[in-house]
């Protein structure tokens, strides 16, 4: 049995930064200026690639600057100084979250934001402000479809890194953690892709085609086949896509995943990428494609501009078909109650069970032999 709020209230007395619960929103973070290009690139570059290529570190700063200069070129030129909404709507998502848990916890409980790769959201900055706030309770929710060392669990690298550093006396500051890992097979987000599509083609398209001439390209993140025995996400996003598949095949026979890669040498990425899918969906008769990105939560510029690259490329080769590009799950109000409420039992937990004192420096003595 859970225990609810109005019990708890009795059985506590508020103590100052007792029974609170910081809830860490974590997100990738976009740059929105082509300076901090370079500095971005190079933080990811360390992160990712640490994870799944054997390269030298040295390589990084060389590296980061000339994608930069890739970057400065197809987000200035090609896209007219194109900005990435990603960081504007993530702030959307924590508002709404925090909304729909504070209904339920009151002032117990407050959502703060951190982004893997942009100041001032850093983790550490963040966590920081989490404990001069005096909350001592935490948990690490990283607004993710699909857990993979490339998403989450750069997020809980960080978050150890900034803990470590945080450190004020005898004690640990955090007296209780949990985590969120990732919604890939949550039945009310499955439902919520497949509504999305249906409602899409009853609203633009069902009056022009058959059934059978709509092509849904479903897309996920694309993962590395290889990364070192670390989770690299294919499991989940496999998982997700014959979910959501399931839910449409019987009125849509047309549909293929759709990975969306970043084409780097040497690696072998997941198949087929999204192009791919379309042709192969135009193959068998589909006369408009409909673009579904279901492995994002979060708009950014892979879900805008590859996309629009893609459909850019298969317009000059199929102009017979149209193509439909379809937004990420953002900031529905459905999808913001859904994540918020995958949080309560989590909150509950952390709002019912006695604080533990960790002490950091007891660790460093004791290497069993």
């Amino acid at each position: 049995m859970v225990a609810t709020p109005e019990k708890l209230q009795h059985t506590h007395e508020h103590l100052p930064g007792q029974d609170r619960v910081a809830v860490l929103l974590m997100g990738y973070g976009e740059v929105e200026s082509y300076e901090d290009f370079a500095n971005y690139n190079e933080q990811a570059l360390n992160l990712l690639t640490a994870k799944f290529a054997p390269v030298p570190t040295w390589i990084y700063p060389p590296l980061a600057r000339l994608l930069a200069l890739f970057d400065r070129h197809e987000w200035g030129h090609t896209h007219h100084d194109f900005i990435s909404p990603h960081n504007a709507i993530f702030e959307q998502q924590r508002a709404g979250i925090e909304q729909n848990l504070q209904a339920k916890w009151g002032d117990r409980v407050k959502v703060f934001k951190a982004f893997n790769f942009c100041a001032p959201f850093l983790p550490k900055q963040v966590l920081a402000e989490i404990q001069s706030q005096g909350f001592d309770k935490l948990l690490i929710y990283p607004l993710l479809v699909v857990d993979s060392i490339f998403t989450s669990g750069i997020a809980i690298e960080q978050v150890n890194n900034a803990l470590a550093e945080i450190t004020a006396g005898e004690e640990h500051w955090v007296k209780g953690q949990r985590y969120i890992p990732s919604f890939y097979n949550e039945p009310a987000y499955i439902d919520l892709m497949a509504h999305l599509v249906e409602e899409k083609i009853d609203a633009d398209l069902a009056a022009n085609y058959l059934p059978s001439q709509i092509g849904i390209v479903l897309m996920n993140h694309g993962c590395p086949h290889k990364a070192k025995g670390f989770t690299s996400g294919i499991t989940e996003s496999q998982a997700l896509y014959d979910l959501v598949r399931e839910k449409l095949i019987n009125r849509y026979p047309l549909i293929s995943v759709g990975w969306l890669n970043h084409d780097t040498p040497l690696i072998e990425w997941t198949q087929p990428n999204a192009e791919q899918a379309a042709k192969n969906l135009i193959q068998l008769g589909a006369k408009v494609i409909v673009f579904m990105p279901i492995g994002f939560a979060t708009e950014n510029h892979e879900t805008l501009l590859d996309v629009h690259h893609i459909i850019h490329a298969l317009e000059k080769q199929h102009s017979g078909v149209d193509y439909v590009q379809m937004a990420c799950v953002n900031d529905n109000p459905e999808f913001l109650a859904m994540a918020a409420e995958w949080a309560n039992s989590h909150i509950a937990d952390l709002l019912s069970e006695q604080a533990v004192t960790v002490n950091p420096h007891l660790t460093e003595h004791h290497h069993h032999h």
